[in-house]
């Protein structure tokens, strides 16, 4: 149903900052559980952030607590990942994904395979 388009990947040092967007094709309202996934060569993919309640509710993984923000913004239909004090364990592709569901059910949906519906990726670098 809703397609995602993912930008704002790049190469940056040890302690920089870094903006990812997620433009979807159709409104982020309550009917979606929206999420920022990344994948390290030889790692599983992981939950990073995510936002359900259109904004009202935010997890975030206990590597990034403090330095990364999910948001969105829902007049332009775009979820966002604030990533500051990039550290080099970073390093990876991000993914954006949806999962359509009723609000009250996003805390369940922990997992990759939870999510149905991905953006194609952008590549953060974080050099040491």
């Amino acid at each position: 149903q809703v397609q995602l388009v993912e930008s704002g990947g790049d190469s940056v040092q040890t302690g920089g900052s870094l903006r990812l967007s997620c433009a979807a094709s159709l409104s982020l309202a309550s009917r979606y559980c929206m999420a920022w996934f990344r994948q390290a060569p030889g790692k599983e993919r992981a939950a990073v952030a995510r936002i359900y309640y259109t904004g009202g509710s935010t997890y975030y993984a206990d590597s990034v607590k403090g330095r990364f923000t999910i948001s969105q913004d829902n007049a332009k239909n775009t979820l966002y990942l604030q990533m500051n004090s990039l550290k080099p364990e970073d390093t990876a592709m991000y993914y954006c994904a949806a999962v359509k569901s009723f609000p009250w059910a996003c805390d369940r949906y922990r997992d990759a395979a939870d999510y149905n519906t991905w953006g194609q990726g952008t590549q953060v670098t974080v050099s040491s």
